[in-house]
């Protein structure tokens, strides 16, 4: 009678674990977004997010935590429940960047978060200004050893993804240049319109309306194929530079310890919704790709990219304190 006693006990707790992760989620979930209104991801998060409310039948609400390079989001993610109602939508940096960059982050994400799914990769594009006489990476790269040291190139903000993949690129070009940070990416735009910076990388939709007009140049694009809407753009690849430029994602992730049940469940929705042929379409239009991948996929991201932008940060010599 014991041994059946136990035998039906363990089987109930077996049934209510599995009945458990089955109604996930039976509330709303938060999403953190480590940055301002108005970023690439949430951007991209806003497309989706009344189709991934309608996958999952729960409200999705997103929490902004902005400062500190989005240090401050992702460390609220990292101290929540882990039990699938907090996420993290963060961006390269909050993953495999930011650790190796600032003093005393109090957390590894590396170590201290799950991985859910991608939500966008954003094409990294290498802008010049319309005044400098290139129209191809070898020629801007001719152009700059022959003004060395009488050039700039502009970032969003000192230890951002777009600074430190200018400054590998500058290397990798054997370029002489003074880099310019600027309190975001609009400021930057415009001050290579202005001709103060004449180089600059960020994404497709920072620069795109000045494009026709002539006022600025795409050289090359970081990506394993042509952007879609800039066909005749060559990759930094094809421009025979495959890793000099680095390009931007977004990703979500959750608190440590989280219930796999739970993340496979967020995951497969959103593998979903990005497959659907309206929302590529409308991220074609802002310069986003559409990343879904698995969990696992991502973490092998994770870990193939982080020894990549350790050793950047460290050639680069920027320390930023937290």
């Amino acid at each position: 009678m014991r041994l059946r006693h136990q035998a039906l006990s363990i089987l109930l707790a077996i049934c209510w674990s599995m009945a458990a992760g089955a109604a996930y989620p039976d509330r709303p979930i938060r999403i953190v977004l480590p940055y301002a209104p108005g970023a690439a991801g949430d951007v991209a998060m806003r497309q989706i997010q009344p189709l991934l409310e309608k996958r999952l039948g729960q409200p999705v609400v997103l929490d902004y935590r902005s400062g500190a390079g989005g240090n401050i989001g992702v460390q609220e993610a990292v101290r929540a429940r882990p039990d699938g109602y907090t996420l993290v939508l963060g961006a390269t940096n909050n993953f495999v960047i930011n650790q190796y960059l600032y003093r005393g982050l109090g957390f590894d994400p590396l170590r201290d978060l799950e991985p859910v799914g991608k939500l966008v990769d954003v094409p990294a594009f290498v802008y010049a200004a319309g005044a400098v006489p290139a129209g191809t990476l070898a020629q801007f790269r001719d152009y700059a050893r022959a003004q060395a040291g009488k050039l700039n190139y502009g970032s969003p903000g000192m230890g951002t993804t777009p600074h430190l993949s200018a400054y590998r690129l500058v290397k990798a070009l054997g370029a002489e240049m003074t880099h310019i940070a600027y309190r975001g990416s609009a400021p930057a735009v415009q001050a290579l319109l202005a001709g103060e910076i004449q180089l600059y990388i960020g994404g497709y939709s920072v620069a795109a309306a000045f494009l026709p007009q002539g006022k600025l140049r795409v050289l090359a694009v970081a990506a394993p194929e042509r952007f879609a809407a800039l066909p005749d753009i060559p990759t930094t690849a094809e421009a025979g530079l495959p890793d000099a430029v680095k390009s931007n994602w977004w990703a979500f992730a959750a608190p440590k310890g989280t219930d796999p049940q739970a993340i496979a469940r967020f995951s497969d929705a959103l593998r979903e919704v990005l497959a659907l042929p309206e929302v590529r379409q409308a991220y074609l239009a802002n310069g986003f790709v559409a990343g879904p991948g698995t969990p696992a996929a991502l973490r092998a991201e994770w870990m193939r990219e982080a020894p990549q932008w350790e050793a950047i940060v460290r050639e680069s010599g920027v320390v930023l304190d937290n």
